[in-house]
């Protein structure tokens, strides 16, 4: 099964039928995806199945449903175990942006985390589940597929928020401090976290 947001409400990927409760099914190989973002985002619908019987073809089915943007993205932890968490839009989040051309997706989650944070001296310790979601630019739906790694650093000079891509703080967050930005993050962030 795979889970992508939109917003905090997740479109879940599956095989299995179940019977509606708070959520809705469609048939994945025929459902119109903006009326269940609309749905979703207009309603109180807790969820949404989107159900395919081949196991292994659901996630690239979904995918061909929309435009896909991919990122790379970070969980830094510094020398005492704090992890890096950036300010946006008035939500804690992990640094993450677009890949560029001829990027791995490892370099773009480095350099990318440099960016929006001023950390440097970054080492990748080990990948961690890949997010999904859905989100609207210039009037048009995307796909999000942010490819996440686990990242330790011994850097402790400034932090440098990236002001022009809207972010107003960078932050070295504890584990209970962490805990506390989560209650106003995204549902993604919070499965890494």
């Amino acid at each position: 099964m795979y889970t992508i947001y939109v917003g905090d409400k997740p479109i879940y990927l599956t095989t299995e039928v179940k019977k509606e409760t708070d959520f809705k099914s469609y048939l994945l190989k025929s459902v119109n995806i903006g009326k269940v973002i609309k749905t979703l985002n207009n309603t109180d619908l807790k969820a949404v199945h989107l159900v395919h019987k081949n196991q292994k073809k659901l996630l690239d089915t979904f995918l061909k449903l929309l435009p896909n943007v991919v990122a790379g993205g970070g969980k830094v932890y510094n020398a005492k175990g704090d992890i890096l968490f950036i300010y946006r839009n008035d939500k804690w989040d992990l640094p993450k942006g677009k890949t560029e051309r001829k990027e791995s997706i490892e370099e773009t989650a480095i350099r990318e985390v440099e960016e929006e944070t001023g950390v440097s001296g970054l080492k990748i310790v080990r990948p961690l589940p890949t997010t999904y979601h859905i989100f609207k630019r210039n009037g048009k739906h995307r796909i999000k597929v942010t490819y996440w790694f686990e990242m330790k650093t011994d850097f402790e000079g400034e932090l440098f928020p990236q002001e022009n891509e809207g972010i107003t703080k960078v932050e070295w967050l504890d584990a209970q401090s962490a805990q506390d930005a989560l209650k106003n993050s995204y549902a993604n962030i919070r499965i890494l976290v």
